[in-house]
């Protein structure tokens, strides 16, 4: 920098040296190309052999430092404050006293009329314009030359250019030139601030209150129109003027252009290929900018009407002097050509422009003939990878448009050179899903190494997108094509590399944690993984979140949390594949006939669904709805016309999950066919009641007790839900409402009961006419029925089937109950009636019906209204026990054994095959661990840590218990010895844990049980286990029962 300075002091010394006997501070424009020669050789050794080779910013600080010596010297600077806070006081003190003349000579022979421009912009309003006059009255005094001319036109439009962002770091040296400018037009004097004190102006210049900018330009130009005489500068001043008209007269705020018709000027405006750099195109575009915003400076002297009278004027002048006859190709023309465009369209709407003639200037415009532009393909794709590549101006939209032109992927290499060098820039869902059709089209044609090159830059484009955006653009793809790229065949290496690539994420995933305890980080990975794969094929993708959520063990939490994080996966399939409707349900029924199903992975499919059908975060949409799931899934399938790898019974367990309180909400079953669907369940249902007999010959059963428990809970959730649906309107569902309750007239009379949610008011309980006869059920809610299979004396058998269908019935039937308990051969007919009844409905009951009337037969017992008479056979010696407490249990046993005493017998025997029998073992099984629970519940365990705490009425009811205990034992084991086969496995486990609590209750109560007793116990047991022919069973039980040793021994 010293020598610079060193350099340019001696050469201004020079000139000023050549200017004698006058000097610089004198100097007039005309010696300047006589007395310059040295300063401009200066600076062609400064720049490298260019006058403007040297920086911006060495430039500016030479204009600055000039500037500055000039106002030093109107003003009598002050050296002595100069030198301590002027950072330009070295090179500002080396040079001699200069002029204006010498200032605006350097700027036009540097071309720094935007260095210029940006200092004039630190002035107040009024020096702005009091220098402008300055330079006005310097070009036009004589010779005016072509480089004078032009000079004037670069500041005027530097000017509205405006000011320019501050790159440099530190004090910048439009800083310095505000704060030097203020010192020396400012001052104070006798220690109190006074006002400024202006420049000493010329006497030929005007009072600064009476100068305007856009006056001083129009005028300066009219007075120098003679002095253009090449095109390009025509077209220069013209553009100009236009662009200077509707940046202050025509907008009020900034256009936006978009980016094809800004593409379109810059590519015009450059021409060649070898003509684009980052530095023209930012300059392009800043000319483009200040052509659509609002000018700076608004004009208090000059309207639109005097604007355009001016303009017409100078284009009047121009078109006859013929310089715009044929504009030359270039800058200056297309800039022009725009400029007309813009002004033309903004003409059409209303101005006031008194004294115009608009039509004779639009007229005018019109008639102006520009060189033709055909549109450059390549040009134009090295002009957006220019500005996308310097991220200059509205690169982000440029890198939208870049995106989307398809045909510019024709320049591969630099196309996808652009994208992996700029990955940031295309980070922008809009650019995404437009480089998915662009890839798409490409990947049909290219070559196998450029396709995997586009479609891995692609890819890690859209992985780093934010999950917001990853699910938008989710959304665009899967509206195109489900199968994303691969929707028309492309070369096997890239499938391959694909399939390759799928496997790894799902195996990353599930060996990393796939368990339904994911942590949250591994969730994350996961989502990104998948997104991942989605975006190149979304269906092979969500088929394989499919398949591993069904067969891989847990999997399918992380499965429904990854894909609830990509609800952009949730659009309906394209219509190009068969099927269509959502993807999710297409792929999950694909899922399902790929191969069969263990219970565990039908589990897991179930599960699955009911994740899926839950709100997504913040009560969004699900990702499968109920209703979806059920028109897909339920309705083809439970009416045997759907796709046979749905099964019914899968089927049916979907419909569960769907109907679940958590995921049902209210109006879509309305919606979803739910009478038809009720009638349906309903024909299932009554179906169901025939699950034990034989099926004809060649026929399988698929009926099984689950099946029956799963659709009478169906149908029962799906009456209350649709009833009070119905309630709600019931005007618009009477007739469905009859037609149901017809179509449900030829089946079981059990089903209306189960619809009566539905039926509500609208029609009374149908049942067969003899429960009538054991129950007074009112005659406005009750009706009966001749049902040919109730004769006479199967009141208390259709009573029972109500206790069992559902808890009101239960409660109904119990308190309508026709019973005269003080007549004792009335309560024995009831018993033993109520004996046969509850043997004839065991069989048929799920465990649901089953619990239901065991409650009903305790609550008989505990009332005495059902008289159970017992003997107690197992034992020859009863202590003085009491047992009334007990009794409940006591009585509940002894029936039960009677019961399977009439179902094991010789008139029953033939009733059940060898599930049926497995099924009602089950349901004894659950009535025994039933009285166990109440007798823990009756004589509570003390804490082991304190076993001394026992009470004497705890000892003492102990011994109840043990009684109590040996009976359940005994009718345990009598009852399995009695069942066909003998090895019924839940009353082998039921026996086991009656023993274990006999031997918790003597262990926690020492006194309950001497020695001999225990020896007595433990003998009596034994012989009774000998009866088992099961072998295997009978060692674990007497080695159980050895164990029954008293803890006084």
């Amino acid at each position: 920098m010293e020598r610079e300075s060193a350099v340019l002091h001696g050469a201004f010394l020079l000139s000023d040296k050549l200017s004698h006997p006058a000097s610089l501070s004198l100097l007039p424009k005309s010696d300047w190309s006589r007395v310059g020669q040295p300063i401009l050789k200066a600076l062609e050794e400064i720049g490298g052999g260019s006058l403007s080779g040297g920086s911006s910013r060495w430039t500016k600080k030479l204009l600055t430092a000039v500037w500055l010596k000039v106002l030093c010297r109107e003003n009598d600077g002050d050296v002595e404050t100069s030198w301590r806070e002027n950072p330009l006081f070295a090179l500002q003190s080396g040079l001699p006293e200069v002029n204006h003349v010498v200032l605006m000579e350097l700027v036009k022979s540097l071309s720094a009329a935007d260095a210029f421009a940006q200092l004039l912009l630190c002035l107040p309003d009024g020096d702005v314009c009091v220098d402008l006059e300055r330079m006005a009255q310097h070009v036009l005094q004589s010779p005016t030359s072509e480089q004078d001319v032009r000079f004037f036109l670069d500041v005027w439009w530097a000017l509205w250019r405006g000011r320019s962002a501050q790159t440099d770091g530190g004090e910048s040296i439009e800083e310095v030139f505000t704060s030097q400018f203020a010192l020396l037009t400012h001052k104070p004097t006798g220690g109190t601030p006074q006002a400024a004190k202006r420049i000493r102006l010329d006497s030929s210049l005007p009072a600064a209150a009476t100068l305007d900018v856009l006056h001083i330009f129009f005028q300066t130009l009219n007075n120098m129109k003679n002095d253009i005489c090449s095109s390009d500068l025509c077209c220069s001043a013209l553009s100009i003027c236009l662009d200077v008209l509707y940046t202050s007269f025509l907008i009020k705020e900034a256009v936006l252009l978009p980016v094809k018709k800004k593409l379109s000027f810059l590519t015009a405006a450059v021409g060649e290929v070898e003509n684009v750099s980052p530095q023209l195109i930012q300059e392009l575009l800043c000319d483009l900018r200040t052509a659509h915003r609002p000018a700076e400076f608004q004009s208090k002297q000059v309207t639109l009407s005097e604007g355009l009278m001016i303009v017409l004027d100078l284009l009047h002048f121009w078109l006859q002097s013929g310089l715009l006859s044929a504009s030359v190709p270039g800058y200056p023309a297309v800039k022009l050509q725009h400029s007309v465009q813009r002004l033309l369209e903004a003409l059409e709407e209303p101005h006031d422009a008194t004294g115009v003639d608009l039509e004779k200037f639009k007229d005018l415009l019109k008639s102006l003939r520009f060189p033709a532009t055909e549109s450059n393909t390549e040009v134009s794709v090295a002009v957006a990878i220019s500005i996308i590549s310097h991220r200059l101006d509205d690169y982000r939209s440029f890198a939208r448009a870049f995106a989307a032109e398809e045909s510019w992927a024709d320049c591969e290499d630099r196309w996808i050179d652009c994208l992996e060098q700029n990955r940031a820039a295309f980070q922008q869902r809009d650019a995404v899903v437009s480089l998915v059709a662009t890839l798409s089209a490409r990947l049909r044609g290219a070559g196998v190494s450029q396709c995997k090159r586009m479609l891995k830059v692609v890819t890690d484009i859209f992985s780093a997108l934010p999950l917001e955006e990853k699910n938008s653009t989710l959304t665009a793809v899967v509206g195109v094509c489900s199968r994303g790229f691969f929707r028309e065949p492309v070369p096997s290496a890239l499938s391959e590399a694909f399939d390759k690539e799928l496997n790894m994420a799902f195996n990353c995933m599930i060996q990393g944690g796939g368990g339904a305890k994911a942590t949250q980080g591994n969730l994350d990975t996961a989502v990104s993984l998948v997104a991942r794969v989605a975006f190149q094929n979304p269906e092979a993708a969500v088929r394989s979140c499919c398949q591993a959520a069904v067969f891989n063990k847990g999997a399918f939490v992380l499965m429904a949390g990854i894909l609830q994080k990509l609800p952009g996966l949730r659009r309906s399939r394209d219509s190009e594949g068969a099927g269509g409707g959502s993807l999710l349900c297409w792929c999950l029924r694909e899922t399902i006939g790929a191969r069969s199903m263990t219970a565990g992975e039908r589990e897991q499919l179930v599960q699955f669904a009911s994740l899926l059908m839950r709100p997504g975060e913040g009560g969004g949409e699900p990702l499968v709805s109920p209703q979806e799931l059920v028109n897909t899934f339920v309705l083809p399938n439970i009416s045997g016309s759907g796709d046979t790898s749905v099964d019914l019974e899968l089927s049916l367990q979907l419909l569960h999950s769907a109907l679940h309180p958590d995921v049902a909400r209210p109006g879509w079953l309305l919606e979803c066919c739910a009478f038809p669907l009720l009638y349906v369940l309903a024909q299932l249902q009554h179906q169901t009641l025939r699950c034990w007999e034989r099926p004809p010959e060649g026929a399988n059963s698929h009926w099984s007790m689950d099946s029956k428990e799963l659709v009478g809970s169906l149908l029962s959730r799906l009456a209350e839900l649709v009833g009070a649906e119905a309630e709600a309107d019931p005007g618009s569902w009477s007739r469905a409402l009859f037609w149901l309750h017809h179509k449900v007239e030829a089946l079981d009379w059990t089903v209306g009961l189960l619809l009566k949610p539905v039926w509500r008011e609208h029609f009374k309980n149908e049942v067969p006419a003899t429960l009538l006869a054991v129950c007074d059920l009112p005659e406005q809610e009750w009706s009966g029925l001749e049902v040919p299979q109730y004769g006479p004396g199967t009141g208390l058998l259709a009573w029972m089937e109500c206790c069992s269908l559902s808890d009101s019935l239960q409660s109904t039937m119990l308190s309508t109950l026709s019973l005269d308990q003080r007549q004792a051969g009335h309560l024995s007919m009831f018993s033993k009636g109520a004996l046969v009844a509850l043997t004839q409905v065991l069989p048929w009951c799920t465990v649901s019906q089953w619990s239901r009337l065991l409650g009903a037969v305790k609550e008989l017992i505990c009332s005495g209204r059902l008289h159970v008479p017992f003997s107690l056979e197992y034992v020859d010696f009863l202590p003085l026990l009491d047992l009334k407490s007990f009794s409940c249990e006591l009585c509940m046993s002894v029936l039960l054994l009677r019961v399977f005493q009439l179902l094991c017998g010789s008139s029953c025997g033939g009733w059940l095959e060898a599930d049926g029998w497995a099924h009602v073992g089950r349901l004894y099984a659950l009535a025994v661990r039933d009285m166990t629970s109440s007798l823990r519940a009756k004589l509570p365990l003390p804490a082991p840590a304190v076993p001394s705490q026992t009470s004497a009425a705890g000892e003492e009811r102990s011994q109840e218990v043990l009684f109590v205990l040996s009976q359940l034992f005994c009718h345990v084991q009598h009852v399995q010895v009695m069942m066909p086969g003998g090895q019924c496995e839940p009353l082998f486990l039921s026996s086991l844990e009656i023993v274990s609590h006999y031997e918790a209750v003597m262990a926690a109560f020492p006194a309950s049980c001497s020695s001999l007793q225990s020896q007595n116990t433990q003998h009596f047991l034994s012989t009774i286990t000998d009866n088992l022919e099961n072998q295997e069973m009978k060692t674990v039980l007497q080695q159980k029962i050895a164990q029954l040793v008293s803890p006084t021994s």
